[in-house]
């Protein structure tokens, strides 16, 4: 019986530690994302979530430890060239440019000489993935919801063509009728061949979500595995379901 083939490593984050001057924020945190994977990282305020993501993207520099795209070791590249090495990111509080309208904060992100030409073509998948931008789309950015903020930050993202998509706490500050859009639409994007690494408080919703998970908790991964298998762990669903750990 032939053995099934390992599956393609796309992210390695290996043994990374990094500071904000001289305060540690993250503690030899090792994760991967293989080719077509949607992993979350969850974790209450102050985990270092976002520092992750950020790191990641080239946004803030590693002490030691390494980072690897592909195979290919982007510790040290901007956070430009990490772009064009087909990743993008939705950060966390959307980051839009709220005096542009919708389809011009849509626009930036199709930056890539190699996304440009697919212009159209990729505006009306964001259109129709989100379909009430297409009638904002000339509306100021700053005008809109909470979600339809949230639903900007997604396609200018995907505008990129992204082969690895970063997403930074996507139900931050919304209703969850709005979240339950938000989550149908991260499934979509991972249907279509987008990998994603999915970094969010609301674990219940992360971890449903993901084939893959890891726990952070003070700048360390403290345990990983099977979604379905980690919210089965009385501590996890203590710390993030509100259950009491030891019921009497």
């Amino acid at each position: 019986m032939k053995q099934a083939a390992e599956p393609s490593r796309l992210l390695s984050v290996e043994s990374i530690n990094v500071s904000y001057g001289d305060a540690p924020a993250l503690w030899d945190l090792s994760l991967h994302v293989n080719e077509g994977e949607l992993v979350s990282v969850v974790g209450p305020n102050g985990a270092g979530k976002t520092t992750l993501i950020n790191t990641i993207m080239r946004l803030l520099p590693v002490r030691s430890g390494r980072i690897t795209l592909r195979g290919e070791d982007v510790t040290r590249v901007s956070a430009t060239q990490m772009c064009n090495r087909d990743v993008s990111i939705v950060p966390e509080g959307r980051l839009l440019f709220g005096q542009m309208t919708v389809e011009e904060n849509l626009d930036i992100g199709c930056y890539r000489s190699l996304a440009r030409p697919r212009r159209s073509e990729t505006m009306e998948r964001v259109y129709a993935l989100f379909p009430i931008l297409k009638e904002r789309r000339w509306q100021l950015a700053g005008t809109l919801s909470g979600g339809q903020q949230q639903m900007v930050a997604f396609g200018r993202a995907l505008m990129a063509h992204p082969r690895l998509l970063l997403i930074d706490e996507p139900s931050l500050g919304l209703a969850p009728s709005i979240v339950e859009l938000v989550f149908e639409a991260i499934g979509q994007i991972h249907r279509s061949g987008v990998s994603i690494l999915l970094i969010e408080q609301n674990a219940a919703r992360a971890m449903d979500a993901a084939s893959r998970a890891y726990v952070l908790e003070g700048g360390r991964i403290v345990t990983e595995g099977d979604p379905q298998q980690l919210m089965k762990q009385p501590a996890i669903r203590a710390a993030y379901l509100g259950e009491a750990e030891h019921p009497v």
